[in-house]
């Protein structure tokens, strides 16, 4: 039987407000991509992001114009050819990797050639605020391991002060979503290394962060909006020290998993990360999370209500897919 692709837009609700330096929301939008062949179906989960000129709109067409070519007998490693990185190569290359191990009768990762992933500890992202709030959400969430801070540029240096008052004893990573400016980093980093903080990621804008070459860096950097996929790796010589390897940035499990190698190669740490989705979205990224240093899959733990069947969360400690659920 001729295989055959649909495209659905899910939503979930978050549970309050998701908040970062660009803006909250309350509701977590998603585009799956389903691949059937009559006896088995592969499932694949993006989430749009404007930040990258994405909509949901712009992603279900670009999913929608590929199903005569799936129809056809269009295969996973030629759609690099006719996706570019970004949120809707994700969705489909995620839902044939699924059909492939459903119609092999074999997990992912085996079909990948990878190890077989266990559990890890995933950050808490708590959301950007005003210091009393941050600090309330952190003594809330202070029995979480790591926790990942929202920080969003004027008035940093309290927030994080706060944030480690609320959470004394958790290893903190601090997100500035491109907030920070040249003239406030110095002063932002001192305070992020007085708290602690084991990571930052993404201070400055995208394609204006060459000072991160030239400052003293008390603590590592990772790349977020200034890396997409492997193309990017070279440009973030001397700048950073680690990247986030999202599937939605990256377009799909195929080419993190070949971005992952190449960042190792060079010597940049990882991290795997996520937007907000559900466990469907998070479940490829399992694959590669038990090889990095720092993992950021808790979007689930943000939702109001998951998907079912849905990833298994034991506190911050997040288990690999089921096969019903994904892979």
């Amino acid at each position: 039987m001729p295989r055959r692709l649909t495209v659905a837009v899910e939503r979930f609700p978050i549970a309050g407000a998701f908040t970062i330096a660009r803006g909250s929301r309350t509701e977590a939008v998603v585009v799956v991509a389903t691949v059937e062949d009559g006896d088995h179906r592969g499932r694949g989960e993006c989430v749009p992001y404007a930040r990258y000129g994405e909509s949901v709109e712009s992603v279900a067409a670009a999913l929608e114009a590929q199903a005569d070519w799936i129809g056809a007998g269009g295969e996973r490693l030629d759609l690099s050819g006719r996706l570019g990185p970004g949120a809707a190569r994700n969705a489909l290359d995620c839902a044939l990797w699924d059909l492939a191990a459903k119609r092999a009768g074999r997990p992912a990762w085996s079909l990948a050639g990878l190890t077989e992933p266990g559990p890890v500890t995933t950050a808490y992202t708590l959301s950007l605020g005003d210091p009393e709030a941050m600090e309330a959400a952190a003594r809330t969430a202070s029995h979480r391991p790591l926790l990942k801070v929202k920080l969003g540029g004027a008035g940093d240096p309290e927030r994080i002060a706060a944030v480690r008052r609320g959470a004394p004893e958790a290893r903190l990573v601090v997100d500035a979503n491109e907030a920070w400016r040249p003239e406030t980093i110095e002063a932002n980093l001192a305070a992020c290394a007085a708290a602690g903080v084991r990571l930052i990621e993404q201070p400055l804008p995208a394609g204006e962060d060459g000072l991160l070459a030239e400052i003293a860096r008390p603590i590592p950097i990772c790349a977020d909006e200034s890396l997409h996929d492997r193309a990017g790796l070279d440009a973030l010589a001397k700048r950073y020290d680690a990247i986030n390897i999202k599937l939605d940035k990256a377009g799909g499990l195929t080419e993190a998993i070949r971005l992952a190698h190449e960042a190792r190669a060079r010597g940049f740490a990882i991290m795997v990360g996520c937007m907000v989705g559900s466990s469907l979205a998070m479940a490829p990224a399992m694959l590669i999370a038990h090889h990095a240093e720092y993992v950021d899959l808790d979007g689930p733990l943000l939702l109001a209500q998951d998907r079912q069947p849905a990833l298994r969360y034991e506190g911050s400690l997040v288990h690999p897919p089921s096969p019903d659920l994904w892979g």
